[in-house]
């Protein structure tokens, strides 16, 4: 009887999705990750820190690693801070639109990672290994979840409009997982998925029958084969893409939207418009089922990487970004998607306590500020603390498999039980380095 109730709570307790083992009641349906590229400074933006105004311009008091040799002296950031809303957050007054939804917000305030440097950092955040070859978390979501809708992809990205963030196509990549869940960009244009339209000659029918033909012929080229994995994803790929060909015009075309709804991202600002459009798409896509989304802002220039001029270059990213990102969890919020919603801002580090280059700051990637809002995660809160100086976590630090973790489990997923063979044993998205943050969540 003992052995029987236990095995009908289990039951209770997971169900499953594709034959992978799921929490129950997941708090998240979905995921838009916003992700400053370049590194945006906490101690700018989020987390200010009074000795660096009061210390402006003396020698650090000890050691500081920074990628560059001879980091300069402490200084003090060129923002003013208000605390903002019942929570009392302190907000930086480039982000005046953003500070009005810090109730909302749970910030996350001593994050920590391991790389100095752009590419193997964004893989880290992105993937949990700072190497290329293993799947970045919407892939493992995308795994772990399957899809919603068939004529939509699980897991999409949308880079900066100016230039693709350093590392490319491999952040978003789905690793060892099977190709079908990789990340799906949607480029920055009127023509987003490249040949999604069909040719003007060819009708529906015709290429349906096609399409057919190439299926029966790569379905009787995969019955002979041993390792199938690749070639069934291209099977299925040229069926969703036949599927896309209508949803993906239907789900871009913004000229239905209001104008007040366009006038909330920022649609009528020319600095704001393309980050606003994909901030607006994100939402779009929420609605249809997506499971997984991805914004680059800052692309492998024009990014949050300033080691010389912050203040010019933080202000301007930030007024690319304030109005959609604010418009974004406003309307969310409006149509009751951001409880279901899980909203996550951050980059690849944080940046120096230091100067570089007199008026900018070198990376840092030991104690940095991300947050999430919606989806589960305790509004109006602040979450672990970094150092007077703002450069190494002094309480309630979160690593980024912390981070993964968390993140999987708010989507009802258990990182530990999500696993995939590969290199001769279950490899699972944190292996055993993760843990959820259960402080933040509701």
């Amino acid at each position: 009887m003992l052995a029987l109730s236990a095995l009908l709570r289990a039951n209770e307790d997971n169900e499953s999705v594709d034959g992978l083992v799921t929490r129950s009641c997941p708090r998240a349906k979905s995921v838009i990750w916003l992700f400053m590229n370049g590194g945006p400074s906490s101690i700018d933006l989020f987390d200010p820190k009074p000795e660096l105004t009061r210390l402006h311009g003396q020698k650090y008091p000890g050691k500081i690693k920074t990628l560059f040799p001879y980091p300069g002296t402490i200084m003090g950031s060129p923002f003013e801070f208000k605390q903002h809303g019942e929570c009392g957050a302190p907000v930086a007054s480039v982000f005046p639109n953003l500070a009005q939804h810090v109730d909302d917000i749970a910030f996350l305030k001593a994050c920590v990672a391991s790389e100095q440097n752009h590419v193997p950092a964004c893989y880290l955040v992105n993937t949990g290994n700072r190497q290329v070859g293993s799947p970045h978390l919407g892939s493992w979501v995308s795994y772990g979840l399957g899809s919603e809708r068939q004529d939509l992809p699980e897991f999409v990205v949308m880079h900066d409009h100016r230039a693709a963030p350093e590392g490319g196509a491999n952040l978003w990549s789905s690793g060892y997982l099977p190709g079908q869940h990789q990340g799906v960009p949607l480029r920055p244009s009127n023509n987003p998925i490249l040949y999604v339209n069909r040719p003007s000659d060819l009708s529906k029918s015709t290429q349906h029958a096609q399409l057919d033909l190439l299926g029966w012929l790569n379905r009787r080229h995969l019955a002979t084969r041993q390792t199938t994995s690749d070639l069934e994803a291209r099977i299925g790929t040229f069926e969703t893409a036949f599927r896309m060909q209508s949803s993906i015009p239907r789900l871009v075309d913004l000229s239905h939207e209001t104008a007040a709804t366009s006038r909330l991202y920022g649609l009528d600002d020319p600095e704001c418009r393309h980050f606003g459009s994909q901030c607006l798409l994100a939402r779009r896509m929420v609605e249809q089922g997506v499971r997984f989304i991805q914004l680059y802002h800052g692309g492998y220039e024009s990014n949050w990487d300033q080691h010389g001029g912050l203040a010019e270059g933080h202000a301007r990213n930030c007024y690319e970004t304030d109005r959609p990102i604010a418009g974004l969890l406003a309307d969310l919020k409006q149509r009751g998607l951001l409880d279901s919603t899980l909203v996550i801002w951050g980059g690849e580090f944080g940046r120096a306590p230091t100067a570089q280059d007199r008026d900018g700051r070198d990376h840092n990637p030991y104690g940095f500020t991300m947050w999430m809002a919606g989806g589960g995660v305790k509004p109006g809160i602040s979450y672990g603390r970094t150092d007077e100086f703002g450069y190494l976590p002094v309480e309630d630090s979160i690593t980024i498999p912390d981070l993964h973790a968390t993140i999987l489990h708010l989507l009802g997923l258990d990182d530990e039980r999500l696993t995939f063979r590969h290199g001769g044993r279950e490899q699972t998205p944190t292996n055993g380095l993760g843990r959820v943050t259960k402080e933040i969540i509701v």
